[in-house]
């Protein structure tokens, strides 16, 4: 029996055959086939390339082994199948203008007699030809460029129709609609399509996408697409030969560098789970953290072997960076160049990433969360920070935390180059920016206290002028700190507000920060945001009350079990704070640091905002201690500016004329500095000591 259908396609006969003769390509687009790969060890294109495919008909899946047996470009392309049910295939290309295309798909198979029956039946029959018109509807639909982008094949990669004029106009600001070779586009989002959003995916499709653009740039060099793509292929097929198995855990202590970047690559590609270690953690914290989440290997900077002694006993173990090259370690470099390029199968389940809580008030936690099952939490991020495709963007934030993980995440989908310093430095963060014209640096706030620290002379002679975002998040933002930054580099600066339990919740814009400096900012796209009391009742403008927020990408839990409250679907992020009138969110602490003093409610972070912008205070932080008299009262730390004299009762006094007497600390105590974690939180339990 033979099926066909047939379109008249407007577009050229040669772009048509690069659209529709890939294989490969065909799930994407061929309604039906739920699975087309290249057969290991065959031809992977053209004249006797092999595939196995599987056909989804009615309610049964069937499928074999296929084999080009004509090629004859860019008119006809045949297949037969080698296994399973006996059929032919064959796309037809016929020139009926230099613009104009008529377009035939046929398969034909046969009747029953040594034949399932099924492919047969009548019913089946009706089926496949409802497929192969629905198939050619679809190359029409991606060809003809008679559509609005919302209906485009990235807009049905966005779920939700009601939403994708929105989303389609944000995702058309970021780039990605951008015209581009319909078969790169295609063959681009398939990856997709196969690995779902994972950094699986992200190189691969970019490594179509954008072959030779630059991926990472570090202190090795620079690394194409392409290169990581195939890199990381034989790093996955290396780690999966050394034992590594879809499941497993994988602990990856590594500062930023492209170690960090293949090693998550790779464990996407194999299905593994990454589990990221602070590079900050006590020997003791990192035992503690592998003893309860179990890896079975870990990828490490060499500097920390020490440290990692005890950790990694009786696990394996592979060397990301080495500065001597001594170790007898196996490292990933070995492991790339030993490895088979060959591209991989997706496993049955996608790994998962595990980023721990940073531990600033107890022990870190692993916080899991899925890949993403849609395009909506990169749509969210975007609607409110213009990041865009192909863009040079500085890293500085650590990669193991959610807000530099998050960017290599955003970057995965627009093909962003990744600029690399394993060490923080003003100095060379400003000289990075203009090596590379970088347009975007993602930092945590202290790195932009550290920056204005630096003599005006330094920042002078660095040309920053490329520079459009500079987005913070990990740690609160000063509304003085992010003012004068501003006033020094321009109206560049976005922050984030969230944590690792929930992501992001809000972002205030360079406008917002203006207007309203110490703000967090407004929710972005597809965020819901409530503020309730302690009955879990909403609370009117203004009022203080514990802050709930919903998104697509609130952690499962916490590894070791438990969770954080939720309230009518929205998730606490254990902060406490009030929203404006004119909807922008305010964060005044920890709902765990408010104090009780005299029988008044006290946050310490209103008076460390207050502090922050006296011109002879460097920071400062804020703490809650026992009172005999009044249960608890409150004491400074503070870091003074160079060549400053200040006294305690100058502090105290300044507090006073500016907040209420009750929010006055009865302590003030001078330090050289704050301590602070590697994303710059400060260590308040270290304070209490």
């Amino acid at each position: 029996m033979r099926v066909e259908a047939q379109i008249e396609v407007k577009a050229a006969r040669e772009v048509v055959w690069q659209h529709v003769t890939n294989p490969a390509d065909w799930p994407l687009f061929m309604a039906g086939i739920t699975r087309c790969v290249a057969v290991p060890g065959e031809p992977a294109e053209g004249l006797r390339a092999r595939y196995d495919i599987l056909m989804q008909v009615g309610s049964a899946e069937v499928g074999g082994e296929i084999e080009i047996v004509e090629f004859d470009e860019p008119g006809d392309m045949a297949w037969v199948n080698v296994t399973g049910p006996s059929q032919r295939g064959r796309w037809r290309l016929r020139e009926l203008a230099p613009d104009r295309t008529a377009v035939t798909l046929r398969l034909s198979y046969q009747a029953p007699g040594g034949v399932l029956g099924l492919l047969a039946d009548r019913a089946a029959a009706g089926a496949i030809k409802g497929n192969l018109k629905r198939s050619l509807a679809h190359v029409k639909q991606a060809l003809n460029d008679e559509t609005e982008p919302e209906t485009s094949w990235l807009g049905n990669v966005v779920n939700g129709a009601g939403r994708r004029v929105h989303f389609a106009r944000v995702l058309a600001q970021a780039g990605l609609v951008a015209p581009a070779r319909p078969d790169r586009i295609v063959r681009g989002l398939l990856a997709l399509s196969q690995w779902g959003p994972s950094p699986a995916a992200g190189y691969a499709s970019s490594a179509i996408l954008h072959p030779d653009g630059r991926a990472i740039v570090d202190e090795l060099g620079t690394l194409t697409f392409a290169e990581v793509h195939h890199r990381t292929n034989a790093l996955a097929h290396s780690l999966a030969q050394a034992g590594i198995d879809p499941g497993d855990a994988v602990a990856v202590m590594c500062r930023n560098h492209r170690g960090f970047v293949e090693a998550t690559v790779a464990l996407s590609k194999l299905g593994a789970h990454a589990l990221y270690l602070n590079t900050s953690f006590a020997g003791p914290q990192l035992t503690d953290v592998v003893q309860r989440e179990q890896p079975v290997a870990v990828i490490y900077d060499e500097e920390f072997a020490e440290l990692l002694n005890d950790a990694t006993r009786r696990r394996k173990r592979f060397l990301a960076w080495s500065e001597e090259g001594s170790s007898r370690e196996p490292s990933l470099e070995e492991l790339i160049v030993s490895g088979d390029s060959g591209d991989l199968k997706p496993p049955a389940t996608p790994g998962r990433a595990i980023i721990l809580t940073s531990g600033t008030t107890g022990a870190p936690r692993g916080a899991a969360r899925k890949q993403p099952a849609n395009l909506d939490p990169a749509v969210a991020l975007l609607s409110r920070i213009p990041l865009r495709v192909n863009e040079p963007t500085m890293v500085a934030a650590p990669l193991f935390h959610s807000w530099g993980f998050a960017h290599f995440t955003l970057g995965l989908l627009l093909s962003t180059t990744l600029v690399l310093q394993r060490r923080f430095d003003a100095a060379a963060t400003l000289a990075g920016v203009q090596q590379h014209r970088a347009t975007v640096l993602a930092a945590v706030p202290v790195m932009l206290q550290r920056i204005l620290e630096l003599p005006d002379e330094e920042i002078e002679r660095h040309d920053t002028s490329s520079l459009r975002v500079v987005a913070v998040s990990g740690s609160a933002l000063p509304g003085e700190l992010a003012t004068r930054f501003m006033d020094r580099f321009g109206d560049v600066v976005y922050n984030l507000y969230g944590s690792t339990e929930v992501a992001w919740a809000t972002i205030a814009t360079p406008a917002d920060l203006r207007a309203a400096p110490g703000t967090a900012g407004k929710p972005p796209a597809g965020t819901s945001l409530r503020i309730a009391d302690e009955h879990d009742r909403n609370v009117s403008p203004g009022e203080t009350g514990r802050i709930f927020v919903g998104n697509e990408m609130l952690f499962d839990g916490y590894t070791g079990g438990g969770g954080k409250h939720r309230l009518g679907g929205l998730m606490a992020t254990g902060d406490v704070g009030r929203i404006d009138q004119a909807g922008r969110l305010f964060i005044e602490g920890r709902d765990d640091e408010m104090i009780v003093s005299g029988g008044e409610n006290v946050f310490p972070r209103e008076v460390e905002d207050l502090l922050d912008g006296h011109e002879s205070v460097s920071e400062a932080a804020v703490i809650g201690v026992e009172d005999q008299q009044f249960g608890q009262r409150l004491k400074a730390f503070v870091v003074s500016q160079p060549g400053a004299n200040i006294t305690a009762d100058e502090i105290k006094d300044y507090v006073k004329a500016n907040l209420a007497s009750y929010k006055t600390p009865r302590d003030v105590e001078f330090i050289a500095q704050l301590p602070r974690n590697a994303t710059g939180k400060v260590l308040k339990r270290e304070l209490s000591r």
